[in-house]
């Protein structure tokens, strides 16, 4: 016996319904299936009127880009279940599951995702006619290999599996291959978690996507991130070959908040104040040593590094040169900036900004700051005339909502509830 007939994933209503229990009382049998040619299901017995089904990709087709789409379609009747199974070459049987999606009338199925490069896929379908006959197809056809030069892979990703982050974190994705064909690549990454909210990605470069939620992250919630990269083309020729799923926790809520000409920070907890640090931010007397207003989200710690300016522009020898050593660093941007301790400037904690852009805090102050942080925490700062550009290390909620939106390319937000995502991950005119 093969496995109980049943439609998955994306269906959804009162004709996904009936599919689904109708699918759950067939079984197919491999000699009770009738095998499709030339894209149609066999004229019926003589005398016996019965549905008719249509596959496409058609029956025995070879060399199918996986991100084409399989559709399954009844005249005659309607589906009563469809599964897909596929094996690779060379490998013992592997059932490799495709979900879809049940059009209202319960005539066409579609499958929401791509399918597994270089695999031999038997679609199995069963219809139901008007009289309440259900018949039972099989077709097979497969799908075009993809060599290491034209596979998509995952390169990096923030947060990771098991990581505590903080409400403002975003879902980070860095790919080993430049992507062209972004839409398709957003379609194939579905968001979830406990608390729904709105999100949408950007893209940093060609190779990094980055997913933020509308607004800040409830605390205390699990996120998936289910990145399913296979079959998906990236560019002309570059296909996924893996998926991938990370696992993570939101925390406790920790915003930070500073006003820059009032020398000091606000550290709150969940809504309730828990710490007021005295701190002594840029000089400001050049672009370079003004600390940014902005939503800063917490990137990293040390609780010892080594500061050059070489690193951010300004090289040995030039005026403004530094390298010094400082302990509990955390940084807020990629231009240099971070919180940590300045025994040096202890005169000026609270006082006045005397710093080369950082955020100067006493030892104790820095080592608590530190030890507290978790990545995506919120430090959000006023006060200067030096805005943190959004791209700018993780500056991005600099970008408003309506801004966010606009530079996602499928232009529609993800709800993180698991319906799904906004658009195709097949390909176009496929």
């Amino acid at each position: 016996m093969l496995e109980v007939l049943g439609v998955k994933g994306r269906a959804n209503g009162p004709a996904a319904a009936r599919a689904t229990a109708a699918g759950a009382a067939v079984l197919l049998a491999a000699a009770g299936c009738g095998v499709l040619g030339g894209g149609e299901s066999p004229e019926p017995d003589e005398g016996r009127a019965g549905p008719r089904v249509t596959v496409s990709p058609a029956p025995g087709a070879t060399d199918v880009p996986p991100n084409t789409p399989v559709r399954v379609s009844a005249t005659e009747g309607s589906l009563a279940g469809v599964t897909i199974e596929q094996v690779r070459a060379g490998e013992e049987v592997e059932a490799l599951p495709v979900t879809g999606t049940l059009s209202e009338d319960g005539r066409t199925w579609t499958s929401d995702w791509n399918l597994v490069p270089g695999t031999a896929v038997s679609v199995y379908a069963a219809a139901e006619g008007s009289s309440g006959r259900q018949r039972e197809f099989r077709s097979e056809f497969t799908t075009a290999p993809v060599d290491e030069d034209g596979a998509l892979g995952l390169a990096s990703n923030f947060p990771r599996s098991g990581d505590t982050v903080g409400v403002g974190m975003p879902v980070i994705v860095g790919f080993d291959t430049p992507v062209e064909y972004k839409e398709q690549v957003e379609n194939s990454i579905e968001v979830t978690s406990e608390h729904p909210v709105e999100g949408a990605w950007n893209w940093v470069d060609d190779e990094t996507a980055v997913f933020r939620p509308r607004e800040y992250w409830e605390p205390y919630q699990e996120v998936t991130v289910d990145l399913r990269l296979t079959g998906v083309e990236a560019a002309e020729g570059v296909h996924g070959t893996e998926d991938h799923r990370l696992e993570f926790e939101i925390g406790r809520e920790m915003i930070s908040t500073m006003h820059v000409p009032d020398h000091e920070m606000t550290v709150a907890v969940d809504g309730e104040t828990v710490r007021t640090i005295p701190v002594s931010n840029g000089k400001a007397h050049r672009r370079f040593n003004t600390t940014t207003s902005g939503v800063h989200l917490l990137m990293e710690k040390y609780s010892r590094l080594v500061m050059d300016s070489a690193t951010v522009g300004i090289p040995q020898g030039s005026p403004g040169y530094y390298r010094v050593d400082v302990d509990w660093a955390v940084r807020t941007s990629n231009s240099g900036e971070f919180t940590h301790a300045a025994p040096w400037n202890t005169g000026n904690l609270g006082v006045a900004d005397a710093s080369n852009g950082c955020t100067n805090m006493s030892v104790s102050d820095a080592r608590w700051y530190h030890d507290q942080a978790l990545m995506g925490d919120v430090l959000e700062t006023t006060g200067t005339d030096r805005e943190l550009e959004w791209d700018n290390g993780w500056g991005f909620y600099q970008r408003s909502w309506e801004e966010w939106l606009d530079h996602s390319v499928t232009g529609e937000p993800q709800v993180t509830d698991g319906s799904g995502t906004p658009g195709s991950v097949h390909g176009e005119g496929l």
